[in-house]
C-alpha cells in the first residue's frame, strides 16, 4: 500500500489528511489472466468507500465480473493495465432500477456498475476491455437480441462522475451508458467497440451538465449518441475537440427522444472514416456524420454545432422531425408529435462518399423551426439524372429515421420539406460527377432566407428551386 499524506492549515488550526491508495494485489487480485478476481476487487472497492481512497489496478491482465463502483471512490488503471471482462455470463449479476424507460424490461448486464452514487472517477492509463466478442447475438427477435449483452460501463442516476484518461474496448452491448446522471464528464478517453452489435461509443440519456472533451473513438454503431428514453432532457451539454469514427452515426441526436434535449453546444471535432475493416452494422464509411433526430415526442431546442469536419461519409448531415411515437414503457400515454427549434450548424466542411444528399425532413403536421446552416462547405458525389428533381419523396413520418432512409433525393446538395424560419446562406456546394438535379429544394417551407449559395464542378451552378 501507498499512503499520501498532506497537511491543511486553515486559520489556526492544523488538520491530517490521509488519502490511501489500495493496489488490489495486495487483497489476493491475480493480473495472470487466468484468474477471476470479482470478489477480490470488490472488497477493494467496498474498502475505499468506507475509509477513502483509490483503487489501483497495477500493470497485469486482471479478470472480473460485474464491479459495483461506490460513492467516492476512484478506479485507478495504472499504465499496463487491462482489466479484462470475464466471458462466463453467470459472472453478469442482473441489475434493475426503480425508474422507467425504454428497455427497462430488459436485464442490464455490464462490466461496471455505478447506481444512485456520487463522486466517483475511473482514471490512469490502463484499458478495460469487455472482451464482447464472447457473448454472441442468440436472436434476431427484439429485444431478445438485446439480451444477455453486457455493457461494459453503466451509470444510472448518479452525479459527479469523471472518466479520465483510460482506453475502452471491446463491449458485448454498449460502450458506455450514463442514464439519469448529472454532472458527467468524460475527458481523453480513447475508444474502440467492434467486437459485437449494437457497439455505440457512449449514450446519454437523460443527463445533465454534461462535459464531452478530447475523446478519440472508433465504434461500429453510433458514436457520441445523445438519448431520452425516459422522462428527462438530456440537457447542458458541451462537445469539442474530438476525434470520431463510426460505421453508423457519427453525432446522433435520438433515435429514442421522450424528453428531448436542450441547451447543447458541439465544437472543434472531427469525423473520419472508421479503421475496422470488419462492419458488423452500418456500412464502412459510415451512414451520416451528424443526424439529429426527434421522433418519440421530446422537444430539441437551443443546438449550436460549428466547426466540425466530416471525411467521407455517405450523408454529412441529417434532420429528422417524425412521428414513430414509440412509447417508453407499454402503460405511458402515447407521445406527441415533438419540436425541432432555434438549431444553428456553422462552419462544417463534409465530404459525402454517395448522391444521396443532406436532408432537412419535418412532416406536415410538425415542422422544423429555427433553423439555420451557414458558412459552410460541402463537396457531393453527384452523377445523378435530372429527372430524379421531380422524384416524389414519401413522408414515411413512422418509420426509424435513418438518413439513407429516402434513397438519392431529389437535390444533389440539399433538400428541405416541412419547416419554417430557415437560413441558408455562405454555402459552397462542389460537384464531383455531372449531375442534373438542382442544388437546393425547399419544399413548404414558411419562411425561407437563402442567400451566398456557391456551387462548382462540372455543369455546377443549379438553381435552387422553392416549391
Amino acid at each position: 500500500m501507498k499512503f499520501i499524506k498532506c497537511l491543511l492549515v486553515i486559520g489556526l488550526f492544523a488538520v491530517n489528511v490521509s488519502a490511501t491508495d489500495y493496489s488490489v494485489s495486495d487483497f489476493g487480485a491475480r493480473g495472470d489472466g487466468k484468474t477471476v478476481n470479482t470478489k477480490a476487487i470488490q472488497h477493494v472497492i467496498d474498502l475505499c468507500a468506507e475509509k477513502g481512497g483509490r483503487v489501483i489496478i497495477p500493470q497485469g491482465e486482471f479478470i472480473t465480473g460485474t464491479l459495483f463502483l461506490k460513492s467516492n471512490v476512484t478506479l485507478c488503471l495504472e499504465k499496463g493495465a487491462h482489466l479484462l471482462g470475464s466471458t462466463d455470463l453467470k459472472d453478469y449479476p442482473k441489475k434493475t432500477v426503480d425508474f422507467r424507460f425504454w428497455g427497462d424490461t430488459w436485464t442490464y448486464q455490464s462490466l461496471i456498475i455505478a447506481h444512485d452514487i456520487e463522486n466517483v472517477t475511473i482514471e490512469g492509463d490502463g484499458t478495460i476491455d469487455g472482451r464482447g466478442g464472447s457473448f454472441p447475438v442468440w436472436s434476431k427477435k427484439k429485444p431478445d437480441k438485446y439480451k444477455d449483452r453486457p455493457y461494459l460501463l453503466w451509470f444510472a442516476n448518479s452525479r459527479n462522475i469523471n472518466i479520465t484518461g483510460v482506453e475502452l474496448r471491446n463491449s458485448a452491448m454498449w460502450m458506455q451508458s450514463y442514464i439519469r446522471c448529472e454532472q458527467l464528464k468524460i475527458d481523453g478517453v480513447r475508444i474502440f467497440n467492434h467486437s459485437n452489435l449494437n457497439n455505440d461509443m457512449m449514450d446519454i440519456d437523460g443527463c445533465k451538465d454534461v462535459i464531452i472533451t478530447r475523446v478519440i473513438g472508433d465504434s461500429d454503431d453510433d458514436g457520441i449518441t445523445f438519448k431520452s428514453t425516459c422522462d428527462r432532457m438530456s440537457e447542458n451539454i458541451t462537445v469539442s475537440d474530438c476525434l470520431l469514427s463510426s460505421h453508423c452515426n457519427a453525432l446522433k441526436f435520438g433515435t429514442e427522444t421522450t424528453a428531448g434535449f436542450k441547451n447543447v453546444v458541439i465544437s472543434n471535432c472531427v469525423i473520419r472514416r472508421s479503421s475496422a475493416p470488419k462492419v458488423n452494422s452500418g456500412a464502412a464509411e459510415g451512414i451520416s456524420g451528424i443526424s439529429l433526430e426527434i421522433v418519440d415526442g421530446g422537444t430539441m431546442k437551443n443546438i449550436t454545432i460549428q466547426n466540425i469536419v466530416i471525411d467521407g461519409q455517405r450523408v454529412p448531415l441529417f434532420l429528422r422531425l417524425g412521428n414513430r411515437a414509440r412509447k417508453h414503457y407499454a402503460e405511458a400515454p402515447t407521445p406527441f408529435i415533438g419540436t425541432m427549434k432555434n438549431i444553428i450548424i456553422s462552419n462544417i466542411t463534409a465530404v459525402a462518399t454517395t448522391p444521396i444528399g443532406c436532408s432537412i425532413m419535418g412532416i406536415p403536421e410538425g415542422k422544423i423551426e429555427g433553423l439555420t446552416i451557414c458558412n459552410s462547405r460541402f463537396v457531393c458525389t453527384g452523377g445523378e439524372s435530372g429527372e430524379l428533381a421531380d422524384k416524389k419523396v414519401e413522408e414515411l413520418e413512422t418509420l426509424y429515421p435513418e438518413s439513407t432512409m429516402f434513397g438519392i433525393l431529389p437535390a444533389y446538395g440539399m433538400y428541405v420539406r416541412h419547416a419554417k424560419n430557415i437560413q441558408l446562406y455562405g454555402l459552397s456546394f462542389e460537384l464531383l460527377k455531372e449531375d442534373g438535379r438542382p442544388t437546393i429544394i425547399c419544399e413548404d417551407v414558411d419562411n425561407a432566407d437563402i442567400q451566398q449559395i456557391m456551387t462548382y464542378g462540372e455543369k455546377g451552378g443549379k438553381k435552387i428551386i422553392i416549391k
